[in-house]
């Protein structure tokens, strides 16, 4: 049997440590807030914009919601986005993505300040991640990863850590996380060759291919540590990882569950760069 590593015990252990701080920015006079910018009404926007908001009540981070119609113009959305940019009194803003077909992503991406792009979405935050400085903030996804691993005591000093999938939500950034931890990192993709081989050889891997069970047991090695990062509806419309859990479990030291596992750090990893930008802006951090 394998150690089940628990997203839900990470985000407990932040949970409370925000907490904290949050009070400390209120002894201060300074409510950390996160504002909320929704266009239309996409049942996956409004699931992950019920937790988030839960996970901020729980934390004492405040909300502000800006929501447009789906039909909204890109102007529209611009100058809701310049509004949040210009409020003193907003520290972090979530951007639901992807937009709708008649926007263009990467404008209103550029649009946002990389001070207050808490979800790691514009070139400014991926520029602090790929360069090691705090400019902007890591994707919440790839930085629920690293803390998984820091809170269960994992050393990546010198580690073989592999990673498959190269996006720019998780791949990339959480290969250029795990290198500034002084890992040795390999990054895996569609045209690596023999990939299962690869991924044997690693000590840690990371399992970010957007593909339900696509890393089987010919993927792992006994002893190794594995972080499943997949989200996905199985033919019973059950949710289940990248990994195939059954297959793999009774193999490796140590594997994060789906659900459970690495999407429940995801908000606390969202509300903590909230409570960072709001720290930032009296030298707290």
């Amino acid at each position: 049997m394998s150690t089940i590593l628990s997203g839900k015990e990470v985000a407990a252990a932040l949970t409370d440590a925000l907490v904290q701080r949050t009070q400390a920015l209120k002894d201060r006079g300074i409510s950390p807030t996160l504002a909320i910018v929704r266009v239309g009404e996409r049942e996956d926007d409004l699931s992950y914009e019920r937790g988030a908001t839960k996970r901020c009540e729980k934390i004492g981070v405040a909300v502000r919601s800006f929501v447009l119609p789906a039909n909204a113009s890109q102007e529209e959305l611009l100058q809701v986005i310049d509004q949040v940019n210009r409020d003193p009194e907003i520290h972090g803003c979530l951007l639901f993505r992807p937009l709708p077909k008649h926007m263009d992503d990467e404008t209103v991406r550029r649009a946002l300040a990389p001070e207050k792009d808490v979800d790691g979405i514009t070139d400014g935050s991926l520029a602090g991640v790929f360069a090691g400085v705090k400019r902007g903030f890591p994707p919440c996804t790839a930085q629920a990863c690293m803390e998984i691993l820091a809170h269960y005591g994992y050393d990546l000093t010198g580690k073989r850590v592999t990673v498959v999938g190269r996006s720019l939500v998780v791949g990339k950034p959480v290969a250029m996380m795990l290198l500034q931890k002084n890992a040795t990192v390999t990054l895996c993709h569609t045209r690596t060759v023999d990939m299962p081989a690869v991924c044997r050889e690693a000590e840690i891997l990371v399992v970010a291919a957007g593909k339900a069970g696509v890393v089987d047991a010919s993927y792992v090695s006994p002893g190794q540590v594995v972080v499943d990062v997949g989200i996905n509806v199985n033919a019973e419309g059950k949710l289940c990882g990248d990994v195939a859990f059954d297959a793999v479990e009774p193999v490796v030291d140590a594997i994060t569950p789906v659900p459970g596992g690495v999407g429940s750090v995801t908000t606390c990893v969202l509300v903590g760069h909230v409570v960072e930008a709001a720290e930032r802006t009296c030298g707290m951090a």
